[in-house]
């Protein structure tokens, strides 16, 4: 019997070493599979996809930005995921982030709210000589602060810009609300208290409008629902917005580009703002929040669960479909006249491509627009590098600042 055993064993040992090399090459070639797949090293690079009419002053902007029609590169290792391109924004912002020196300005408002902005002063002189300032939306939840924000501060500075960047109702953590309200979806008071500063402060000014995803939404608000609110602006540039919020919460309940995973996220972070604000918003007199409001917060798992138990309530609006519908762009951006460039990217993972129609229709429609579309960029990320480490300027800065440079 251990004769017959020996025997098998000398018979079947010679190939087991064989087996397992041949499971270990099948384990890397699968990993390899994965990585190239994820991050989409397959896929190419290109110039951005340009819609607008052809006029002449379409015309001379994409001739004296060239930076519009290139190819845009991103870093070749994960630039090519939008995933990656999003996560990186989303916690480190930008690499290399400056720290700009400003002051901090305060508002009060008619219901009792103090808006507050940051506003920066100009380290150079324009290229035209004249006095500019580009009024500038983050994105949801954030404020001057975020590494994004600095970086194109100060490169806009460096250009002869002055900046003013609003800091959105309840997202600096030290800055206590002084009434029960905090930033929403499409309010634009706290964003035209800041422009009516500068407009006074600086009457020789001029202005360029800008906005980042959610403050995207509001800088084309903002110029669409007062057509008087156009009379300085030389431009607009809204980045990675989604239009329409009526259209693209049935797309944040998808998990097609992980969109649901974002969505709780987001909806966490927002939670987060919303209970380190509690008592200004649940415990003053003239608060329109109930204690079964707070309950429901904390159940929360979307962002549209909260807009309908909290956010719609700021404004008194009496649905989410009505909150949604009043605070989106998409129903005062054609009212927009001066130039208006319109960026987004293909693979960001926030917006879905079925909102991009818009920006699309309104730049085959009017004249003044400008739609750009990236292949890669992500949300927010756009960064560039060779290989594996990106520059501290992204290629989002650059375009901004060389649209506005035409002006």
């Amino acid at each position: 019997m251990s004769a017959q055993l020996e025997a098998d064993v000398r018979t079947i040992s010679p190939e087991m070493p064989a087996m397992f090399d041949g499971m270990k090459l099948a384990a890397v070639a699968t990993v390899l599979y994965v990585i190239v797949r994820s991050l989409n090293l397959k896929c190419p690079t290109a110039a951005p996809d340009i819609t607008c009419q052809d006029t002449p002053l379409n015309r001379y902007l994409l001739k004296s930005c060239p930076i519009l029609t290139k190819e845009y590169i991103p870093p070749l290792l994960w630039g090519k995921s939008g995933h990656l391109q999003t996560a990186l924004y989303g916690k480190m912002g930008r690499v290399k982030s400056p720290k700009p020196c400003g002051l901090r300005k305060y508002l009060p408002m008619p219901d009792g709210a103090t808006a507050t902005f940051d506003l920066f002063e100009p380290q150079g002189v324009h290229s035209t000589g004249d006095d500019i300032t580009m009024v500038i939306c983050p994105g949801i939840g954030n404020h001057s602060e975020k590494h994004y924000i600095r970086t194109f501060v100060d490169y806009s500075q460096k250009q002869g810009y002055r900046c003013a960047v609003l800091n959105h109702l309840g997202a600096l953590p030290n800055i206590e609300l002084t009434s029960p309200r905090m930033f929403t979806y499409g309010c634009t008071w706290e964003f035209s208290a800041m422009v009516g500063y500068i407009i006074r402060t600086f009457p020789q000014t001029q202005l360029i409008v800008v906005g980042f995803s959610l403050g995207g939404n509001i800088a084309c608000k903002y110029l669409g629902e007062n057509l008087a609110n156009q009379e300085r602006v030389l431009c607009c540039v809204s980045v990675c917005q989604g239009y329409s919020a009526l259209r693209a919460q049935e797309t944040f309940l998808q998990w097609g580009q992980c969109r649901r995973l974002y969505n709780f996220l987001m909806a966490d972070n927002m939670k987060k703002i919303i209970l380190s604000h509690r008592a200004s918003l649940f415990g003053m007199s003239s608060s329109n929040m109930e204690a079964a409001d707070l309950s429901r917060l904390y159940t929360a798992t979307s962002l549209m669960q909260i807009d309908d138990n909290i956010m719609r309530k700021f404004h008194g609006h009496n649905s989410l479909k009505e909150y949604y519908e009043k605070e989106s762009c998409v129903h005062y951006i054609h009212n927009i006249s001066v130039p208006l460039l319109l960026m987004n990217s293909s693979d960001d993972p926030l917006v879905h491509q079925s909102l991009l129609t818009i920006p699309r229709t309104l730049a085959e429609k009017k004249q003044n627009v400008i739609f750009t579309l990236t292949l890669h960029g992500g949300h927010l990320g756009f960064f560039e590098g060779a290989v594996l480490f990106p520059q501290p300027l992204s290629w989002m800065d650059k375009v901004i600042v060389s649209y506005a440079n035409e002006k």
